[in-house]
């Protein structure tokens, strides 16, 4: 199930706006294609995140895989029960699963991503 309160990107990353901060995770459909995660390597608190550029790696049973910002801002927290728990992401994609908390640096790059029904039909097409 796609969550309709949050915007996701073609990387199949979603954002939940949070006032002038966002979430930032990995969607179900992201988890599943890549199995079982065993590691999630996230960026350091203070770290300015471009849009769409590289901020962690995410490693499954199946491979290891590039983490991209959907917006640009600042790393304000990180979730550090991924680093004992990586399969959290599994389990609760859009909610224990969670892994970075950013402060905006604008607001409007989120209406430029997909909102649920265009995410819907992006995994729908393959």
């Amino acid at each position: 199930m796609v969550p309709g309160d949050l915007r996701y990107t073609k990387d199949h990353e979603w954002i939940r706006v949070e006032g002038d901060e966002a979430l930032v995770g990995i969607t179900e459909y992201a988890a599943d294609q890549l199995g079982d995660i065993v590691f999630v390597e996230l960026p350091d608190v203070g770290r300015a995140l471009d849009a769409h550029a590289t901020f962690g790696v995410v490693e499954s049973v199946k491979a290891v895989s590039d983490l991209y910002a959907p917006i640009g801002g600042e790393v304000v927290a990180t979730n550090d029960a991924l680093s004992g728990r990586p399969e959290l992401v599994n389990d609760d994609p859009y909610g224990e699963g969670w892994m970075l908390r950013v402060r905006l640096a604008d607001a409007a790059q989120a209406e430029g991503l997909l909102d649920a029904a265009a995410y819907e039909q992006l995994i729908a097409e393959g």
